[in-house]
């Protein structure tokens, strides 16, 4: 058999074979360790704090440094060992406490706060606009504190994670108190939540089609009660009326529909989500006024600036008032009344976040690599990057976007 025709191709492959081959480059590691710090909430109702010992165990095991102020979760049950215990370096003076390069907290920082603050560091807090002003964010700025909301911050899918937890959290408080103040022993009316054999059920009317008027709603219908539930969003509407399996009557927010409906209510919830950072307020004091004597309101947008005319703040200490012989519960931060739950819902969500931080190489580039992180910062580096926000308060706006492409 004849052999094969040489064609030089076989001499130049091994010949090849002698020069240097491509490899894949090593890529360094965007990893970065970060400093975190848990202080203790000074305010006199805020009982929730950031992080549980366990989510401060699984930040340390991954290389981070946490401390923790001395008694920070002892409202919530978790004690200054627990945290030991996990990795946690306790720390017995505020000062200290914010001298870390991240702050994790859920109350908005004070303006002490703030002053402790190292300039260029990062905190993580509720921000509560109805109840900040002008000053808080010029404190911010000038020492460019890159500040993230958990009102703003949104997952993956375009949620806003920690505005729905928490949201749950109150719907699921919301029916057990107005059981609460609706007994004789409370100054209420004396009736049950819902009714028994022969006895109408009481009327819960609730204000706002969103996560915490589902969670209400199924308490109150799982009791028994009769619920009417207004928006002024259609789609909402459909949305929750499908998942309560077409248990509750539904309404668009008119003042003719809705005032003949508080007539008859026992339980008023407010449950509107703020748009341009506050509440519509769409029940009047003259309809507060045609309300029963001894019936309920729960205002659960108040942190927000509320959604009833005679709406104003209280405490946890003294939680309710009465006018036109209605009692108004109006606490802004529901969720504290189950502190431990709170904590672990907050926990759960930002821990993940903390970690991807870290991993993508810290805030800056974490905030120019996710659009849904980038979407909670509302002060950077001595700028405002809410629109919102700087339109209410008359602050200096910088396009975030813009901001971290002049980076690069």
């Amino acid at each position: 058999m004849a052999s094969k025709e040489k064609t030089g191709f076989e001499a130049l492959a091994k010949e090849g074979s002698l020069y240097p081959q491509e490899q894949l480059a090593m890529v360094k590691s965007g990893k970065k360790s970060l400093l975190i710090s848990v202080p203790r909430e000074v305010s006199l109702q805020e009982t929730r704090l950031s992080l549980t010992p366990a989510a401060v165990g699984i930040l340390v095991a991954n290389g981070h440094q946490v401390i923790v102020e001395q008694g920070a979760g002892e409202h919530a049950f978790f004690s200054d060992t627990e945290f030991s215990e996990n990795g946690a370096e306790i720390v017995y003076s505020k000062k200290e406490a914010f001298e870390a390069n991240l702050v994790v907290k859920v109350e908005p920082p004070t303006q002490e706060e703030i002053g402790m603050m190292k300039p260029g560091s990062t905190v993580f807090s509720a921000i509560q606009m109805a109840n900040t002003s002008e000053g808080y964010y010029e404190a911010l700025n000038k020492k460019k504190i890159t500040a993230l909301g958990f009102e703003f911050l949104q997952d993956k899918a375009g949620g806003l994670p920690i505005v729905n937890a928490m949201s749950e959290l109150a719907g699921s408080l919301v029916i057990p108190m107005a059981v609460e103040y609706l007994s004789s022993s409370s100054g209420g009316k004396g009736i049950i939540l819902g009714g028994i054999t022969g006895v109408p059920p009481t009327r819960v009317l609730i204000l706002g089609a969103g996560t915490v008027a589902e969670y209400a709603a199924r308490a109150a219908i799982g009791l028994g009660a009769e619920v009417r539930i207004f928006d002024n969003e259609i789609y909402k509407l459909r949305r929750i009326k499908h998942k309560l399996a077409n248990q509750a009557f539904t309404a668009v927010i008119d003042s003719a529909t809705l005032g003949q409906s508080l007539v008859s209510a026992d339980v008023v919830i407010g449950a509107l989500r703020a748009e341009k950072g506050r509440a519509r307020c769409v029940v009047t004091e003259e309809m507060v006024s045609t309300m029963k004597p001894g019936s309920v309101i729960i205002d659960v947008s108040i942190d927000q600036g509320g959604c009833i005319e005679t709406s104003e703040i209280t405490t946890h200490d003294k939680p309710t008032f009465r006018k036109f012989d209605v009692i108004h519960y109006c606490v802004p931060n529901i969720a504290s009344r189950a502190a431990r739950t709170a904590t672990t819902a907050l926990s759960n969500i930002l821990t993940p976040v903390i970690l991807k931080m870290a991993d993508t190489g810290g805030i800056d580039d974490m905030i120019y690599a996710y659009s849904w992180f980038s979407k909670g910062v509302y002060t950077y580096k001595g700028f405002a990057t809410n629109l919102e926000i700087s339109k209410r308060f008359n602050l200096p706006y910088k396009d975030l976007g813009l901001l971290m492409a002049a980076r690069f």
